[in-house]
């Protein structure tokens, strides 16, 4: 009996490990294909609402396929009207805003995904990714607080267009802790459309750019300058450069 199954044992024992053995390459190769499993990468925002520096961001990505990634990210930054002029005190030399009453900060937790366009060799070369992100805009309105003579003193406090008339009574502005614990919220929504391109020497870092459009959308029209055109729907094209790590 055991002489008649011999064969069929052998066979079956034959067709395991050739089993075993493509398998192990698969995976080996699939393991190859992935050039990083996951990021944390860190970024300087610039854009058409913020001014110079519009603000910061963090992301960390993971690989769902070596062609396509999750993202988590959360951003910060600072959305400025287009009307907005710098203006100098003639008492003081100090520069404030004439006529703003609000900062509007925007928080966005986003969640995307990224899709491998162009992939970049392990230690050189150009990665290029599509990526697409959606979250809640949480609009942080902070008052505008400017300093102004009241009797032999000086006062701070919101800037209010029927009370402050002639700006160059204005003296400066407050401080920004004490503006941002009198905030008030707003919660929106974020979407982001973006091309990032991705440089590193080593596969355990990466240096580059992310270029796109950003839309804030929020349920009522938030007041930056008062009588002026201010809206509920943000729009920005935005450039950030990043760096960080993966494994």
């Amino acid at each position: 009996m055991l002489t008649t199954l011999r064969p069929l044992l052998l066979l079956l024992f034959s067709l395991g490990l050739s089993t075993t053995i493509a398998l192990a390459q698969k995976n080996r190769s699939n393991e190859e294909d992935f050039i990083y499993k996951s990021e944390f990468v860190t970024g300087i925002n610039f854009n058409t609402n913020g001014g110079l520096i519009g603000g910061f961001s963090f992301k960390y990505a993971k690989a769902i396929t070596p062609k396509m990634y999750q993202s988590f990210a959360i951003e910060f930054v600072n959305i400025k009207h287009p009307k907005e002029r710098k203006l100098q005190s003639p008492a003081t030399g100090s520069v404030f805003v004439p006529g703003k009453q609000n900062y509007l900060y925007a928080v966005r937790p986003q969640y995307g995904r990224e899709f491998v366009l162009f992939k970049k060799a392990r230690e050189q070369g150009i990665q290029v990714n599509f990526i697409t992100a959606i979250g809640p805009s949480i609009g942080v309105v902070a008052p505008y607080l400017i300093e102004v003579p009241v009797g032999g003193n000086t006062k701070i406090e919101q800037f209010d267009p029927e009370k402050h008339t002639n700006f160059q009574d204005i003296l400066g502005t407050g401080s920004f802790m004490e503006s941002l614990v009198k905030s008030n919220f707003q919660i929106g929504g974020s979407l982001k459309l973006a091309t990032s391109f991705e440089f590193g020497t080593f596969s355990t870092n990466v240096t580059g750019f992310e270029a796109g459009i950003m839309l804030d959308l929020y349920p009522k029209e938030i007041v930056i300058i008062p009588f002026t055109e201010n809206r509920n729907l943000y729009s920005s094209i935005y450039l950030t450069f990043f760096f960080g790590v993966r494994k």
